[in-house]
């Protein structure tokens, strides 16, 4: 329950930061917060980052248009699986893979 809640708040603030207009947000510090945000989640427990990492395809599907792919991208955009597969050489190139892929 607490990982979709914390989930929840990482949403919205990702959503502001990503979709708020340039004359309303410096471009720059919605930089320096994404960058201090990723900092923060890098520092999780790995159990319950997992459990973040599952609650944003659900969270997602309140939000739509844009803020839904935003928020279906958080994972990817922070490296979270690569975070979590820190210690697992074979699921980080995996990871690498399906990066290029996508890229």
């Amino acid at each position: 329950m607490i990982a979709m809640q914390v989930a929840s708040l990482i949403a919205e603030y990702v959503v502001f930061l990503e979709l708020t207009d340039e004359d309303e947000l410096n471009p720059d510090t919605a930089v320096k917060m994404m960058e201090a945000l990723g900092g923060h989640l890098e520092e999780f427990d790995k159990d319950f980052l997992r459990e973040l990492v599952d609650a944003f395809p659900v969270i997602a599907e309140a939000y739509s248009g844009e803020a839904q792919e935003v928020v279906r991208n958080i994972t990817y955009g922070f490296y979270l699986e690569e975070a979590l597969a820190v210690d697992d050489p074979v699921r980080l190139a995996e990871l690498e893979a399906l990066r290029d892929a996508r890229d």
